[in-house]
């Protein structure tokens, strides 16, 4: 078995989630678990989420929301985008809440419900006001609206607007909220008063109080990371995430040799270099080992290229031996490589650092 792996400390997720919930009372926490739990492991962080208070989840696709089900997880669970016309029977089998905004998929749903039983399904209609990437229109909206109330297959169970810029630009949140409002206003006047208003992702419910209404939708703050630095004076998140190796190989190389594919990067001095058994099919990026970073055996260089199974380590003088423990990211004692520093090296986001790591890393799920 290889000695490389993920560990998830769900007493951190379940932490999270509470202080979430505490700072955006009354407002209820949707937990987002999409992509495996943004690679945390979906069932593990799902029932985390539910004990630190969460009261709904939320998913990308039908079968993510299925595995849960499956997995005896009884929350409501919605599902944020429409996925395929053909698969509104498995939307309604599943009891899941779909997203919906265009008429077809709407009606689709509504055939599933009448086939399944006499009770309605309760939809969510999603309104773009700014994003520009999935939701109908206002008008749209307001007519899907129409056409939901009137439409005894179904209920209107929540509307919500998605935020482009939440994190950093408060003119263009503010209005995407204005949007928002009167559309409100507008199904108000209706007689349309869905149960559930929800507009804020992580940078909202933290950065934006006004967004709350009565229900958030909380992705990356659920595993301790942040959409801004200037969030973490707003609520005590704890990263959950750390990805471990161990040292399989030590050599002593001389100084000016270039280890791994491509031959790289000379070494500075003779000295010691550490082989770690992950790679870049595990979602260590190749472009890593170019950019300065650094993985805590102590904190040392990468030696040279990530190649797909295996990395070198710089370890210069240090005495290092065979089943050392070597963190990616993560804490070691009094260090820790956060997301944000491969994310700042690789000129993306924390988002995409932990969904990036593949299957081949087992989760260790610890409590």
């Amino acid at each position: 078995m290889r000695p490389s792996w993920i560990e998830i400390d769900v007493d951190a997720i379940e932490h999270n989630v509470r202080q979430i919930c505490q700072l955006v009372a009354p407002a209820a926490v949707c937990a987002v678990v999409k992509a495996d739990g943004y690679g945390h492991g979906d069932i593990p962080v799902a029932e985390a989420a539910l004990r630190g208070g969460a009261s709904h989840l939320a998913v990308a696709l039908v079968n993510e929301g299925a595995r849960l089900r499956e997995a005896g997880v009884e929350a409501p669970i919605l599902v944020l985008s429409e996925p395929d016309v053909d698969a509104a029977s498995d939307v309604v089998k599943w009891r899941l809440t779909p997203t919906v905004y265009r008429p077809a998929f709407t009606q689709a749903v509504a055939r599933a419900s009448a086939e399944a039983g006499p009770d309605p399904v309760a939809v969510h209609v999603k309104v773009d006001t700014g994003m520009l990437r999935v939701g109908a229109t206002p008008d749209d909206a307001f007519e899907l609206v129409e056409r939901i109330v009137g439409d005894r297959r179904l209920t209107l169970g929540g509307v919500f607007t998605h935020f482009a810029v939440a994190e950093e630009d408060a003119d263009f949140t503010s209005l995407q909220l204005d949007r928002f409002a009167e559309f409100l206003d507008r199904i108000n006047d209706l007689g349309a008063h869905p149960p559930l208003i929800h507009a804020a992702n992580t940078a909202g419910a933290l950065g934006v109080p006004e967004s709350r209404f009565n229900l958030v939708r909380v992705g990356l703050g659920c595993y301790g990371l942040y959409p801004h630095p200037d969030q973490e004076k707003i609520a005590d998140l704890r990263p959950a995430m750390r990805v471990v190796s161990h040292v399989s190989m030590v050599k002593t190389v001389e100084g000016g040799e270039r280890p791994s594919y491509g031959r790289r990067r000379p070494l500075p001095a003779t000295g010691r270099v550490a082989t770690v058994p992950v790679g870049y099919a595990d979602g260590v990026p190749r472009r890593l080992s170019s950019l300065g970073a650094e993985v805590l055996i102590k904190r040392f260089p990468f030696a040279g290229t990530v190649t797909m199974d295996q990395i070198v380590v710089d370890c210069g003088t240090a005495d290092i031996s065979v089943g050392d423990e070597v963190v990616l990211l993560g804490s070691q004692g009094e260090d820790r490589i956060p997301a944000e520093e491969w994310a700042d090296m690789l000129g993306t986001i924390n988002y995409e650092i932990v969904c990036h790591f593949g299957p081949r890393l087992p989760r260790r799920h610890l409590r």
